[in-house]
């Protein structure tokens, strides 16, 4: 049956229906089939590859691919693409699904030919075997699955004046140079770990031109006297430096390149011949610092609104993006003591704001993943989405008050952010965009809705694309 039912002649998503059907362990599939088409594009390589499509195909713009992934991810992508009426293609891939094809879905989202965007997904979900026992996932998240046949090479985290970019995958773990080499035919740096160096190769000159394109300072976060795939790291960013119009304050003791010059060159002789080209005209300024410091001068930069790109290994990256998300907060509450002592009746959270700070408690922190081949991948964490499910199967997403209902914001954020960047010179689309979220803002101004209220009153508020 179609999951839909009808509302002051508005025609609504019965979406308690989808989420109690897969909560339940129903026939989500089903379900979501005889909600969407079915659509002739196809993944690489994948031609029975199950992809969706739904909105509004008017050829101005470009469709942006959706993941369907779980709990609140999915039914916060189901809600906020029917309510916005966009062109889209959908790919189905919560827990139980790509257990069930043994993580193929993954690739099917990872090669898809468009803009896309990736919702984290449930890391420790059970779902149900071929003999009916409970397991957890294959691949838990699927996030290091998806990034390998995605091709993905780096991710580029802004928050406030800082934008993390993370090689990915790059672990520098090893310490052993007896174990340590890397691979002639393919560029793998092999020790404890393995990290694809071509990848680290365009992560490396996807920082540099983000510096070189904004102006701001460009900081490095790599560990090269410690770890050797960092030493690797350097290696090919100081050949990357070489004929450029770039600055370098501080510079690491030791060339990487110098360092490990055989090692490097077994990587640049597996670039396209022309991954240099126009960097001759790159410049801007760049500070070399090991991995640790980083997480003071984050701190500083935060501080004094410093316009940064900061580059870091996968390991450091994570937790230089994890302690920006989390930092703001004890900011404010450190100013807010600061405030009561001197008896200024002041409200720091207000005050961040009137000071020009823009960051909030890490929760609005998008990201991008740069593949290889094809446009990028917008990715957003949800955390607690299983939680928050449950609350509104429950009846009670407010928990008797002490909680307050999911706000879905991040889905209109995450959703402008991908269709603005696919189609970038669309400013009729820009304009729509802008104006569908500040009508979400009036709808969710004050006291928050519930999540199904919401939907319906964005329903009433926002006239569907085309």
């Amino acid at each position: 049956m179609h999951p839909s039912v009808k509302a002051e002649n508005i025609e609504m998503l019965d979406l308690m229906k989808i989420a109690r059907t897969e909560a339940d362990g129903g026939d989500l599939l089903g379900l979501l089939t005889g909600l969407y088409q079915p659509t002739d594009v196809r993944p690489q390589g994948y031609p029975d590859a199950t992809i969706w499509q739904g909105g509004n195909h008017d050829g101005k713009i470009n469709p942006v691919a959706h993941s369907l992934t779980d709990a609140y991810a999915l039914l916060g992508t189901v809600a906020a693409i029917d309510i916005l009426g966009l062109p889209y293609y959908a790919v189905p891939m919560w827990a139980q699904y790509r257990h069930d094809l043994k993580l193929e879905p993954l690739s099917w989202f990872g090669n898809m030919p468009c803009t896309s965007i990736k919702w984290s997904t449930a890391g420790d979900a059970y779902v149900n075997d071929a003999s009916g026992e409970k397991v957890v996932v294959m691949g838990k998240s699927g996030n290091a699955p998806l990034r390998t046949q995605a091709g993905v090479y780096c991710n580029v985290r802004p928050y406030g004046t800082i934008t993390v970019v993370r090689c990915m995958p790059c672990l520098p773990y090893s310490q052993d140079r007896q174990a340590f080499t890397v691979t002639p035919d393919k560029g793998v740096i092999h020790s404890e770990m393995n990290t694809p160096g071509v990848q680290m190769a365009y992560a490396n000159r996807r920082f540099l031109r983000m510096v070189h394109e904004t102006g701001k300072l460009g900081r490095v976060a790599m560990k090269p006297t410690q770890a050797m795939e960092d030493g690797i790291n350097a290696g090919l960013l100081s050949w990357l430096l070489q004929d450029t119009k770039f600055e370098v304050g501080r510079k690491y003791a030791v060339d990487g390149y110098v360092e490990h010059r055989e090692n490097v060159d077994r990587i640049i002789s597996l670039l396209p011949p022309d991954f240099k080209d126009g960097m001759d005209n790159w410049g801007g300024r760049i500070e070399q610092h090991i991995a640790d410091t980083n997480y003071g001068l984050l701190l500083w930069d935060l501080m004094d609104k410093q316009d940064v790109i900061v580059l870091a290994t996968d390991l450091d990256g994570d937790r230089l993006t994890d302690l920006l998300a989390d930092v703001s907060d004890p900011l404010r509450h450190f100013g807010q003591l600061i405030l009561d002592h001197v008896g200024v009746k002041k409200n720091m959270n207000e005050m961040w704001g009137e000071m020009g700070y823009t960051t909030g408690n890490g929760r609005d922190m998008t990201s991008v993943m740069y593949r290889m081949v094809g446009p990028p991948i917008h990715e957003q964490t949800l955390g607690s989405a299983d939680a928050m499910l449950l609350r509104l199967l429950n009846g009670d997403e407010s928990m008797g008050g002490t909680k307050r209902p999911y706000d879905p914001r991040i889905h209109f954020v995450l959703i402008r952010d991908a269709y603005v960047d696919a189609n970038p010179d669309n400013k009729e689309l820009h304009a729509w965009l802008d104006d569908a979220l500040s009508k979400f803002d009036a709808v969710y101004a004050g006291e928050r809705p519930g999540f199904l209220d919401g939907y319906k009153q964005l329903k009433e508020a926002i006239q569907p694309w085309g």
